[in-house]
């Protein structure tokens, strides 16, 4: 689950993991562990854009992932929403150690910036990427729930 939803996405993340737009969808960036800013600093980031802006850097050599069969679950008996997507594999990964990964919402995947990227949540995550195939679990990426 998420170690943190970014100011940006609180109360739209369910939104936007129903994939509201024709050509949108959800991507996952892995973060270099090196630079990797506090939950406390990266929280207030709006865009991926500014996510990368300090010390925080993608590592770029594993590539971004396309979220798929991503659901959407309102669970009344618990009083939640759960959102999940099916796990994600990287074949014969190399490059620097990753700290965490984001989970972006992109409103157009055929055009675009990562200006336009909303960072929705930031799981971390503890990998070196050595050549070895490496399937990273994803049960309920986020689960949203409000005190009555």
């Amino acid at each position: 689950m998420a170690n943190i939803v970014f100011n940006i996405a609180l109360g739209k993340v369910a939104y936007y993991a129903g994939l509201p737009a024709a050509n949108d969808g959800l991507v996952l960036i892995a973060l270099e562990s090196s630079g990797l800013e506090a939950d406390s600093v990266l929280r207030d980031k709006d865009d991926f854009a500014a996510v990368v802006a300090g010390t925080t850097n993608e590592q770029t050599t594993v590539g971004r992932k396309t979220l798929t069969s991503v659901t959407v679950t309102v669970d009344d008996t618990n009083d939640r929403v759960a959102l999940d997507a099916a796990d994600v594999t990287w074949t014969s990964p190399t490059g620097n150690a990753i700290g965490a990964v984001v989970i972006c919402y992109d409103p157009d995947t055929t055009t675009g910036t990562d200006s336009d990227l909303v960072p929705l949540t930031k799981h971390d995550v503890t990998w070196t990427p050595d050549g070895n195939n490496f399937t990273l679990s994803i049960a309920d990426f986020l689960r949203a729930s409000s005190a009555a």
